[in-house]
C-alpha cells in the first residue's frame, strides 16, 4: 500500500496522467484535481505528503491556493512544488529565491519531476519565521505605546518629588556628594529609581525592535 500522498493540481488532464506514470509505482497515491478550488479541499481534508500546485487555475488560482496554504502553520509544513509554463508568472508574484517550495517549469521530464519532489522535501523541513497575526502585531504596537506611556510619566513625576539637591544627586557626577536626606530621597532610592527607567528603556526599544521585525515579516508575506 502506498504511504505517501501526492495531490497534483492542474486544469490540463494530461498534466495530471504524466505525474501519475513519471511515479516509481507502489511508492504513491496521487489525487488529482482539476482546479484550485477542488485541490484546496483536498489540502484541507487529506494527509498529504506532497503538493504539486499549477499557478494558473480556475475557480481558484494556483497564487490563492498558495496564500492559503501559506497562511496555516501546519498546511504550509507540506512539500511544495508549483508549476508553470511561464515562471516569470510565480516571479512576479513570488520572488526567488524559493527557499522552502520548489519551481517545475512546464514542460517537464521524469528526470526534473523527481529532482524537484525531493528538493520539495528537503526545503520543507527547513525552519521558517513563526506566523504572526495582524491581531499580535497590534498587541505589540499597544504594548510599546504603554509602556512608552509609563516610563515619560514616571519621569516627570520623580522630578518634580525631588528637590534642587535631590535632582543633582541622581547625576552620576554629583550622585558621591548628596546627602541621605537630600529631599527627603536617599541615594539607593534614586539609584533604584534610576536602574527602573533603564530596564523601561530597555524594554521598550527592545519592543520596539520586535514590532519593525513582525511588520517587516509581514509585508514580505503580502507583497
Amino acid at each position: 500500500m502506498a504511504s505517501n500522498k501526492i495531490l497534483v493540481i492542474d486544469d490540463t488532464t494530461v498534466v495530471r496522467v504524466k505525474v501519475r506514470e513519471m511515479l516509481p509505482p507502489g511508492n504513491f497515491e496521487v489525487l488529482e484535481a482539476k482546479d484550485g478550488l477542488e485541490g484546496l479541499n483536498f489540502i484541507l481534508q487529506e494527509k498529504l505528503s506532497l503538493i504539486m500546485l499549477d499557478f494558473l487555475l480556475p475557480k481558484m488560482s494556483g497564487w490563492e491556493v498558495f496564500q492559503q496554504v501559506q497562511a496555516n502553520p501546519e498546511l504550509r509544513k507540506i512539500p511544495l512544488v508549483l508549476m508553470s509554463g511561464r515562471k516569470e508568472e510565480v516571479t512576479e508574484k513570488i520572488t526567488e529565491p524559493f527557499e522552502y517550495f520548489e519551481f517545475l517549469g512546464k514542460p517537464f521530464d521524469q528526470k526534473q519531476l523527481i529532482s524537484a519532489i525531493k528538493l520539495a522535501m528537503t526545503k520543507a523541513k527547513l525552519p521558517r519565521p513563526e506566523l504572526v497575526s495582524v491581531g499580535a502585531v497590534a498587541a505589540v504596537k499597544n504594548s510599546t505605546i504603554t509602556i512608552s506611556g509609563s516610563a515619560n510619566a514616571a519621569m516627570p513625576t520623580a522630578a518634580s518629588n525631588a528637590t534642587p539637591s535631590a535632582a543633582n544627586a541622581a547625576m552620576p557626577t554629583a550622585a558621591s556628594n548628596a546627602t541621605p536626606s537630600a529631599g527627603g530621597a536617599s541615594n539607593a532610592e534614586i539609584n533604584a529609581l534610576n536602574e527602573k527607567m533603564v530596564k523601561m528603556q530597555a524594554e521598550i526599544d527592545g519592543l520596539k525592535k520586535q514590532l519593525t521585525q513582525v511588520v517587516t515579516f509581514i509585508k514580505q508575506k503580502i507583497k
